[in-house]
């Protein structure tokens, strides 16, 4: 070795060896293990779903019922109900109990009696004076007697309100208020109604019609009648209301007697 190749041996540049980074090796992957003659996991899931999909055999569902089926009872415990709520209750039935006694008792009553509604009619009237002083507006004086029967056998009826109109063609010409009164079973009693009619409007058709009645000796009239009437049975009362109509056919003034009629009596 001659002396140069000696001094660049032992030079700085060589005075230090070098370092080279290392290559981490590979981490092995480990091998799946098996067991020799075992069903694979994948070959596992496919034979779960075939047998989900398989119908049961006569044997399996007897293995699956023979089988006993455990039931847990879990016991509750009891709890108090509140004396006030018993209190309620009991009340509540007793009432319920006398309303049902109450409406039967009221049914057989009722079917017993077989109340039926008084009667509103008319036995004669009279028309004493009727004229117009203008086309527009009448005068007139008209009487009847109203006939009230209670056809009940056990009940007494009394009217508590009594109000009667007297229309010609739908037009109202009078109203009268008659006093009220009881009536006992089986009994009629009859009023004298009297109506005066003074510088009523009439409508032109209205007034027409009548001037052509009088000239014709026929007058037609309507009377209503609306009538509160109140049923007594024992301790028990009820009210109700009650329509009568009539149509009155008369001659004319002064005679002004009556010719026919026709009245009806509804709730």
């Amino acid at each position: 070795m001659t002396s140069s190749e000696s001094l660049s041996f032992f030079s700085p540049e060589y005075s230090t060896p070098r370092m080279f980074p290392l290559t981490p090796s590979p981490t092995p992957i480990p091998a799946p293990t098996h067991k020799r003659g075992g069903p694979s996991p994948m070959s596992q899931i496919i034979m779960a779903k075939q047998a989900l999909n398989q119908p049961l055999t006569p044997e399996m569902s007897h293995e699956i019922k023979s089988k006993p089926i455990v039931q847990y009872v879990v016991p509750r415990q009891r709890r108090r109900t509140n004396p006030a709520v018993w209190c309620a209750a009991i009340l509540c039935m007793m009432f319920c109990l006398l309303l049902i006694l109450f409406g039967i008792g009221t049914l057989v009553i009722f079917l017993s009696i077989k109340p039926r509604n008084p009667v509103f009619d008319t036995s004669n009237a009279s028309l004493s004076v009727i004229y117009l002083d203008s086309p527009k507006y009448m005068n007139g004086d008209f009487t009847f007697i109203a006939n009230f029967t209670n056809p009940n056998k056990k009940l007494d009826v009394r009217f508590e309100h009594l109000v009667i109109e007297l229309f010609f063609s739908d037009s109202l010409i009078a109203t009268q208020v008659v006093q009220p009164f009881s009536q006992r079973q089986r009994e009629t009693r009859l009023v004298q109604v009297h109506m005066i009619s003074s510088l009523v409007y009439l409508p032109p058709i209205s007034a027409f019609k009548l001037q052509k009645q009088v000239l014709s000796n026929r007058v037609v009239y309507n009377i209503r009648g609306t009538f509160k009437v109140r049923v007594n049975i024992g301790l028990i009362h009820y009210s109700y209301w009650l329509h009568g109509r009539c149509q009155l056919e008369m001659t004319s003034p002064p005679i002004g007697a009556l010719i026919t009629h026709s009245c009806r009596t509804k709730r």
